[in-house]
C-alpha cells in the first residue's frame, strides 16, 4: 500500500466517523456522468469508460449499503444519449444489460426501471421488467435504473395515465382540471410511492439537470463534484453526505 493511499484510508474513515447516522440522506439521486471523458484520458474507446462507470455503480451501491441510505436513482441512459452512434449504443446497452445481471445477483437490492422501454433493445427491456417484478429476499437498497430516461417525457407520461384513469372512472376534463393537484400528477410518475431524493449528485463537474427528476427534484439538495464518475472514490461521496448533513433544507418556506 502506498503512503497515499493510506492517507487516503484514514481521511476516509474520518469522514465516515463523522457523520451523524440521522443526516444520511434516504434517497439519492446520481448522475453518473463523465464515463466518456475518462476513457479518452487513456486513449481508450468509450466502451471502456462505460465498462469502467458500470464497475463503479456496483462499488457504489455498496456503499450506499454500509452508510444506510435506502433508495437510490441511477441515471444512466437518457433519451437524449439515444442519439449517439449505433455501435456505441449497442455497447452501452450491453454493459447496462451486464450490470443488470449482476444487480439481480444481490439478494439484497431490489430494481425498478424508469424510462420507456419501447426505445430499449427487447433483450434489455425484458431485462428491467423482469428485475422490476423480482422480490429480493432482504431488502437494504432500492435502487431506481433510469434507462431511456427523459424528465420531460415522464411528466408527459404521468399527465396522460392520470387523464387516462380520469376518464376510465367517468370523470370530465373539466371536472379533473378544477380539481388537479401537485399529488394527483405525483401519483403517475415513474417514481410513484416513492419519496423524493434528499440529495442528487452529479459528477465530472457538469452542473445542471439536463431533465434528471424535474419533478421530483424540486427540494432536493445537490452536490456538484469535479471526479469523473469512474474516478468516483468513497472519500468525495463522504464528502457529498458532510456537504449535505451541513446544510439547513428549507422546503420553500
Amino acid at each position: 500500500m502506498s503512503i497515499q493511499d493510506f492517507l487516503y484510508g484514514m481521511y476516509e474513515r474520518r469522514l465516515e466517523h463523522g457523520l451523524a447516522k440521522d443526516r444520511i440522506p434516504g434517497h439519492i439521486g446520481v448522475m453518473v456522468d463523465g464515463n466518456r471523458r475518462w476513457a479518452k484520458q487513456f486513449n481508450a474507446p468509450s466502451s471502456r469508460g462505460h465498462q469502467a462507470g458500470a464497475d463503479k455503480i456496483l462499488e457504489f451501491l455498496h456503499w450506499c449499503q454500509e452508510l444506510g441510505v435506502k433508495v437510490v436513482t441511477l441515471y444512466m441512459l437518457s433519451t437524449d444519449n439515444m442519439s449517439r452512434s449505433s455501435e456505441e449504443l449497442d455497447e452501452l446497452m450491453a454493459i447496462i444489460a451486464d450490470t443488470l445481471d449482476r444487480l439481480d445477483e444481490d439478494e439484497n437490492i431490489s430494481v425498478h426501471a424508469m424510462g420507456a422501454p419501447e426505445l430499449l433493445p427487447d433483450y434489455l427491456a425484458e431485462r428491467l421488467n423482469r428485475l422490476t417484478h423480482k422480490t429480493p429476499v432482504q431488502e437494504a437498497v432500492h435502487v431506481n435504473v433510469a434507462v431511456g430516461y427523459g424528465g420531460r417525457r415522464e411528466i408527459v407520461d404521468a399527465v396522460r395515465a392520470l387523464m387516462k384513469d380520469a376518464a376510465g372512472r367517468g370523470e370530465t376534463l373539466e371536472t379533473l382540471s378544477s380539481s388537479l393537484t401537485v399529488e394527483d400528477i405525483s401519483r403517475f410518475l415513474y417514481t410513484a410511492g416513492q419519496p423524493d431524493p434528499d440529495l442528487v449528485i452529479r459528477t465530472s463537474g457538469e452542473q445542471r439537470l439536463s431533465g434528471f427528476l424535474m419533478w421530483q427534484s424540486a427540494y432536493s439538495e445537490f452536490y456538484f463534484c469535479e471526479a469523473l464518475w469512474p474516478a468516483f472514490r468513497k472519500v468525495d461521496f463522504l464528502r457529498a453526505l458532510r456537504d449535505y448533513a451541513g446544510r439547513q433544507r428549507r422546503f420553500g418556506t
